[in-house]
């Protein structure tokens, strides 16, 4: 635009020139002072309107600036966001959020009205009906490991003392059922040899102690008790017992110049003991393994059998005692009360009372 306008002034210029020269003196006519005012309108109009295009130039420059660097200082502030965030996240796990409920729009009838009647119609399982309640007991485990263990081992001591000591145990078979004349030279015999004595009237305090462990414990009163530390409290107290009536009768005999009758008794008694332990083992095989119904059936009759022989150890060892002393049968019966049914109803009352305190 700057160049045209240029030109048209220069031509202007140049028409003026040659008016000038050819009319020297005649004023120039109003169309061409027209013309000239017109082109120095446009020029300065042309030049206002350059200006303004400069500035808006400057402006529009200065703007683009302003974006620019607005834009760089979100862009730095978005980057440091990030990095915050990252770290956030790398030092706390962000948690998912939880799902949003779908929500089913129902057309027809609820799906829940329709499953019951599809149920109802179904002609192999009555699901619609009243439901039937099974009774179920919690299951205890009642392992017998430790017994059989132990039956086995009793068992193993019985039988190896029945091996080494076969002539011992066959005079003493003999002694108690009575089937030899010569059993004053038999009893020599027997009290010559202390050593199976001792092991049998062992033998007496382990399955005698187990055997009253087993009533103890399937009655009201020991049922609460642990097992093992019932059948060591029996065992004590009846090895305690026999201990302590061998002590009483070996003094008395000292005491009163009945020895000889003392040792009668005492091996009367002791005689019945081992052959007790001995016979007590298959009861205590029974008792063990049994069900409840056959456990109380051999239960009775063991008792009875104990009750047998205890009996027959009365009646045995009477007529020897009177054959060296002379004691009535009265005498001997206050005997029987004071150290063979005292004991036993006091060691009864002193447990009872014991595990009832501690259980």
């Amino acid at each position: 635009m700057g160049k045209i306008s240029a030109v048209l002034l220069f031509f202007c210029f140049f028409l003026i020139g040659k008016l000038e020269a050819q009319t020297d003196s005649t004023p120039p006519p109003v169309t061409v002072l027209k013309v000239i005012d017109t082109v120095k309108h446009d020029s300065v109009r042309h030049m206002t309107h350059r200006d303004s295009v400069r500035r808006d130039s400057v402006r529009r420059v200065r703007r683009a600036l302003k974006d620019s660097l607005a834009r760089m200082d979100s862009l730095a502030r978005m980057d440091s966001l990030a990095r915050v965030d990252s770290l956030a996240r790398v030092a706390k796990p962000v948690k998912p959020a939880a799902p949003r409920p779908v929500v089913v729009v129902q057309e027809g009838p609820p799906a829940m009205d329709f499953w019951k009647k599809v149920l109802a119609g179904n002609p192999y399982f009555h699901f619609t009906g009243t439901p039937v309640v099974f009774a179920f007991q919690l299951h205890r485990a009642n392992s017998k490991d430790s017994l059989f263990y132990l039956i086995v081992g009793i068992l193993f001591y019985f039988a190896l003392t029945r091996v080494f000591f076969e002539k011992y145990f066959n005079n003493l078979m003999t002694l108690f059922f009575r089937v030899s004349l010569r059993q004053q030279q038999i009893r020599e015999q027997v009290l010559q040899t202390p050593l199976p004595s001792l092991l049998l009237n062992i033998l007496f305090v382990i399955s005698g102690g187990l055997y009253a462990c087993y009533l103890v414990h399937y009655s009201r009163i020991g049922a609460d008790v642990p097992f093992w530390v019932l059948y060591l409290y029996c065992m004590l107290l009846l090895g305690a017992v026999y201990l302590v009536k061998f002590m009483v009768l070996k003094f008395i005999g000292w005491v009163f110049s009945v020895s000889r009758a003392t040792d009668i008794y005492i091996f009367i008694v002791f005689l019945v003991n081992k052959m007790l332990g001995i016979f007590l083992l298959p009861f205590l095989i029974i008792i063990t393994f049994s069900g409840q119904t056959v456990r109380e059936i051999f239960i009775t009759i063991s008792l009875a059998m104990v009750f047998v022989l205890w009996a027959y150890r009365v009646l045995a060892a009477y007529r020897p005692v009177r054959n060296e002393i002379k004691l009535t049968p009265f005498y001997f019966f206050l005997y029987l009360c004071a150290f063979e049914i005292a004991p036993l109803l006091l060691i009864y009352k002193v447990l009872l009372t014991y595990l009832e305190k501690v259980y």
